[in-house]
């Protein structure tokens, strides 16, 4: 995400809101680890998070300092609002720990109250241990989720990126539909999909495609293989699409040649457990509630042990690994929905014992008066 993608203006309501938070934890200076929340600050599409790196956003207005790998800085510089850029390593091997301890003694930071993330896929074990250790009591909040609270409520620019990337999701499955026939692999519907959304201005996925035909669509997730498709196949197929880096995902069920009964019911059941989810979703309602329409359809078509896959979550800004947000719809939520949410609805169904595998997703923003359904492609069986 490039720092001209959004108004300066809209930045500075986003490191107004963050400041708030900011206070009501009493921290002077958040360390921002996770490249989404990096970007949603400063904007910048570096691929930085491969490496350690982290940015430091104070309270007050002192400038943003940028710590990164070497090769990254001019990038930073460049397309990023970050006011300073440091970088370690480069042309020898160095410790990022090591260089991040001498950054922050010569900048004071060490003297000031920290919050820091820890998110679960860009920082090491061995790494965090060091931070801590170098830290010690100036560490005073665990703000793993501060900045991605913050993110869950989008702007209007930041929802037409979404719907955005819902458009070239949409394109991208039809043409992945119009490939498949009898004799061609998972492989080359696959490559249809990608080469549709990259010629429409997607990003690159921050998610493996699940691509799952035949008997292998009873399991949840899987690459496309090389497998052949045949007369009878039944297929799951989710894939997420980005426009500057932000996610619509989608999940389509597709049968090559006339389903049996079986298929047809289960398939049946999936929809009609979306379907109930999204007709709970809107502001001011509750999460669990939307999960619990879902499930009850679910057990009542004694199906409920297939049922291996959360309800859904909130997407938005992704990088690899994953598109997921902190916002899980599940039985455990506490929370309520929101306008400005952008949220995955796709209540699963895996047989093991039918060896069939229904994926059925739907991204919805939650709206002031209700939820916008983004996919325009078809969410019945798709026959072919």
């Amino acid at each position: 995400m490039s720092k001209d993608f959004f108004s300066k203006e809209e930045f500075q309501e986003r490191w107004k809101k963050v400041r708030s938070s900011m206070k009501k934890f009493n921290i002077d200076l958040l360390m921002v680890i996770s490249p989404t929340n990096i970007n949603y600050l400063i904007g910048t599409p570096a691929k930085g998070y491969q490496e350690f790196e982290v940015l430091f956003f104070s309270i007050d207005s002192d400038p943003s300092v940028m710590f990164t790998r070497r090769s990254e800085v001019e990038m930073m510089h460049d397309y990023s609002l970050a006011d300073e850029v440091y970088g370690w390593g480069g042309q020898e091997s160095e410790d990022p720990i090591e260089a991040l301890n001498k950054l922050m003694i010569e900048k004071k930071f060490l003297n000031k109250r920290i919050g820091i993330e820890v998110p679960y896929y860009y920082l090491h074990p061995f790494e965090y241990k060091k931070i801590t250790e170098m830290l010690g009591p100036a560490i005073v909040h665990d703000s793993t989720d501060l900045i991605g609270e913050i993110k869950l409520l989008k702007s209007e620019a930041e929802l037409n990126y979404v719907r955005k990337a819902s458009d070239i999701a949409d394109k991208s499955f039809i043409a992945g539909l119009n490939k498949i026939e009898s004799g061609i692999t998972e492989r080359e519907v696959s490559a249809a999909i990608h080469y549709e959304m990259f010629t429409n201005g997607g990003d690159i996925p921050s998610s493996p495609m699940n691509f799952l035909t035949g008997n292998r669509s009873m399991y949840a997730h899987g690459e496309p293989s090389d497998r052949k498709l045949q007369i009878g196949d039944f297929m799951h197929l989710q894939f997420g699409s980005h426009y500057r880096r932000y996610c619509c995902t989608i999940g389509r069920n597709i049968c090559l040649g006339t389903p049996s009964s079986r298929m047809q019911e289960i398939f049946n059941i999936t929809k009609e457990a979306g379907d109930a989810c999204i007709a709970e979703m809107g502001p001011g309602k509750q999460v669990r509630t939307a999960h619990n329409a879902a499930v009850s359809i679910i057990k009542s078509a004694g199906m409920d042990k297939y049922r291996l896959h959360m309800t859904g979550y909130a997407v938005g800004i992704a990088f690899p690994p994953t598109w997921v947000e902190p916002l899980i719809v599940d039985g455990s939520s506490n929370r309520t929905f929101e306008s400005g949410m952008v949220i995955a609805v796709e209540p699963p169904i895996f047989s093991y014992d039918d060896k069939i595998g229904v994926r059925l997703i739907d991204n919805v923003i939650i709206t002031s008066d209700g939820v916008e359904v983004l996919s325009k492609t078809s969410r019945e069986l798709h026959i072919i």
